[in-house]
C-alpha cells in the first residue's frame, strides 16, 4: 500500500435532515483520528422530500472534505449506495447509514484491519438498540433463511456498515444488475473478508424509513437475487401434488369398481379444487417474481440518474474528486 491512503465515507440518505447534522461531527472526528489518511465524506441524497439536500449543502460549505451527489428521484437505498460507490476514486470506501446507528468511531479500527491485508471489513451486530423484538426476530430469521437457501455465504446479522478496498470497488462496478441486494453482492465478489462485532445504537433522530412492507420486499429481493430454491420448491410441490392427485384418482377408480359411485359431498370437491388452485397460483407467483426480474434486466435502463453533484472543496482543480 501507499504510505498515505485515501478513504471515502459514503452515506446514502433519504429524508434524514434531522440526523445528518448530528452524524457529521462524528464522521469528522473519525477522520481526524487518522491523520495519515486522506479522508473524504460523500453524501448521496436519494430523492429526499424534506430539507436533506439543503442540510448536505450546508455541511459541504462548512467542511472542504465533503462532496455531494443528488439523485433525480428516490431510487431506493441499494441504488443510492451503488451511485455513491460508483463515484469513489479513493483507495477504499466505508459505507455507513445516515441514521447514526452504526458507530463512526469504529472506522479507524476498520482501517487498521484493511492495512493488515483484508479487502472487506464488515460489521456484525452483536446488539441492536432502539429496535423492537419483532424486527430483531425477523431480521435474524431472514439471515438464517438466506444461509440455507443461497449458495453465496451471506454473513449473519450484518448491515451495510463495512470498509471496501479498491479491488472490491472495481469488481462491484462490473456488476450492473438492476434488482440489487448489496449485502449479497458484497459477499458474492469474494476477496479477503473479515468481520468485527459492534453494538448498534438507537437512531440519532426521526424514525426508520424501512417499515415492515419495505423490509419484506427487501427480503424477497435478496432471496430471488441469490437463490433459485423457490423455483425448485414450486417444482417439488407440483410433483407432490400431482402424485397425491394420481393416488386419489386410483382410489376413486378402485372404490367405484368395488362399491359403485355414490354422489360425494360438495364440500370435499371444493376443498380439492381450492387446494390445487392455490398451489398453482403460488407456483405462478414464484415464477412471476423471477420473470419480472428478467423483464427489468432486459430493458437495460440506467441504474440511477444524477440530478446534481458537488465536489469536495479540498480536491485540487483538475484532479478527479475523491468522492465523485
Amino acid at each position: 500500500m501507499n504510505p498515505r491512503q485515501s478513504l471515502t465515507i459514503v452515506v446514502a440518505a433519504y429524508d434524514e435532515a434531522a440526523s445528518l447534522p448530528l452524524l457529521h461531527p462524528r464522521l469528522q472526528a473519525a477522520l481526524d483520528a487518522m491523520p495519515d489518511v486522506d479522508g473524504r465524506v460523500l453524501y448521496v441524497d436519494d430523492g429526499s422530500r424534506d430539507g436533506t439536500w439543503e442540510v448536505m449543502r450546508g455541511l459541504a460549505a462548512a467542511d472542504p472534505r465533503v462532496s455531494l451527489l443528488r439523485l433525480a428521484r428516490n431510487f431506493g437505498k441499494e441504488l443510492a449506495l451503488t451511485a455513491g460507490l460508483d463515484r469513489v476514486e479513493s483507495d477504499a470506501a466505508v459505507v455507513i447509514d445516515a441514521d447514526g446507528q452504526e458507530p463512526p468511531e469504529l472506522i479507524p479500527q476498520m482501517v487498521a484491519r484493511w492495512r493488515e491485508g483484508y479487502d472487506v471489513v464488515y460489521g456484525r451486530r452483536s446488539l441492536r438498540r432502539g429496535e423492537g423484538w419483532f424486527k430483531r426476530f425477523t431480521s435474524a430469521a431472514f439471515y438464517r433463511v438466506m444461509e440455507k437457501l443461497s449458495p453465496t455465504p451471506i454473513p449473519r446479522d450484518t448491515g451495510d456498515f463495512r470498509l471496501i478496498a479498491r479491488p472490491v470497488l472495481d469488481a462491484l462496478r462490473g456488476v450492473r444488475e438492476r434488482q440489487r441486494f448489496m449485502k449479497g453482492l458484497f459477499a458474492w465478489v469474494g476477496f479477503r473478508q473479515i468481520a468485527f462485532d459492534y453494538e448498534a445504537g438507537a437512531r440519532l433522530a426521526g424514525r426508520s424509513k424501512f417499515d415492515f412492507w419495505r423490509l419484506w420486499n427487501l427480503a424477497i429481493e435478496g432471496i430471488t437475487s441469490f437463490s433459485t430454491v423457490p423455483l425448485r420448491v414450486a417444482t417439488y410441490v407440483g410433483v407432490l401434488t400431482a402424485l397425491l392427485a394420481f393416488i386419489w384418482g386410483v382410489t376413486i377408480i378402485v372404490r367405484t369398481l368395488a362399491w359403485g359411485n355414490p354422489v360425494q359431498g360438495w364440500a370435499s370437491t371444493m376443498t380439492v379444487i381450492l387446494f390445487l388452485g392455490g398451489v398453482q397460483l403460488m407456483a405462478l407467483g414464484v415464477i412471476g417474481e423471477y420473470l419480472g426480474r428478467l423483464y427489468l434486466e432486459a430493458k437495460q435502463r440506467p441504474l440511477y440518474l444524477v440530478a446534481d453533484a458537488v465536489p469536495a472543496a479540498a480536491d485540487p482543480p483538475g484532479d478527479p474528486p475523491a468522492g465523485l
